[in-house]
């Protein structure tokens, strides 16, 4: 059932708007996915989403009506509400007229079953920039990874800016907050090697075996990869630099290598 809603001091208006702030994301255990395709990934991935708030206009919408239609058939409460209150609690510049409000999904490494191929983990060693964890999360998607690891001080992964970036991957693939040592740990007892991706590193990427189980990690925006999993990496590989240009953009390079190790792997990519 949809219901209409044209208070601003409703509690579920106030609480989607809150969440605009990570504190409250982290109080919650919530977060904020915005947009047609965006709720449509997280209803076709079975997250939790505790209410959807859609613009009572667009309801004519063939695909809000769908989506809606899909979120009461599971006991989802809709909350239609006028665009001037809709854009109060929306946190993009060019709204699409739906948003959910979903419950986190606390991934653990001791979740990961091994599947019996060549693992393939990514690691983020933190990066700040959400735009940059987003995208590479959507390279790691495509190319098949495992999962991701972001460790302290990357970019909050439910902050809108990160959602968006995923495009939708953030549904697909375990996305897990770790500290240093626990991937570390993790590596060693999955027998994964620990491959550090950086500009200075000596031995090119192309001719660096990815096809073993491994987890390559991409650091910080300005600092590259911490002391730590440099100390245990078993190769340092980077990705020649042909122009001017002093280095790629760290999504650009994760993309890159990620690619060149499904490459090697001979996987299907369509």
């Amino acid at each position: 059932m949809i219901r209409p809603v044209v208070s601003p001091d409703n509690e579920s208006i106030k609480l989607a708007a809150a969440l605009r702030q990570k504190k409250y994301r982290d109080d919650t255990g919530l977060f904020m996915v915005e947009g047609i395709r965006f709720v449509g990934e997280a209803l076709a991935s079975n997250w939790l989403i505790e209410y959807a708030i859609v613009v009572s206009d667009d309801l004519t919408d063939a695909r809000i009506q769908s989506l809606t239609g899909r979120l009461t058939e599971r006991g989802c409460p809709v909350l239609s509400v006028p665009a001037t209150l809709y854009r109060k609690v929306s946190d993009t510049e060019t709204p699409q007229g739906i948003l959910a409000i979903v419950r986190q999904r606390p991934n653990l490494l001791t979740d990961w079953v091994p599947t019996g191929r060549a693992a393939l983990w990514v690691i983020l060693d933190a990066i700040q920039d959400p735009g940059n964890v987003g995208t590479i999360i959507r390279s790691a998607d495509a190319v098949g990874a495992d999962g991701v690891i972001l460790t302290p001080g990357c970019a909050d992964l439910y902050a809108g800016k990160t959602t968006r970036a995923t495009m939708g991957s953030l549904f697909h693939l375990p996305v897990v907050r770790a500290a240093t040592a626990d991937c570390l740990a993790f590596c060693e007892r999955h027998g994964l090697s620990v491959f550090v991706a950086g500009a200075e590193a000596a031995e090119i990427y192309s001719e660096t075996d990815l096809a073993a189980s491994c987890a390559v990690v991409f650091g910080n925006e300005g600092l590259g990869v911490g002391e730590a999993f440099r100390r245990h990496a078993m190769r340092n590989i980077r990705i020649p630099i042909l122009g001017q240009a002093e280095s790629l953009n760290v999504a650009s390079a994760a993309a890159v290598i990620l690619f060149e190790a499904a490459r090697q792997r001979g996987w299907t990519l369509s």
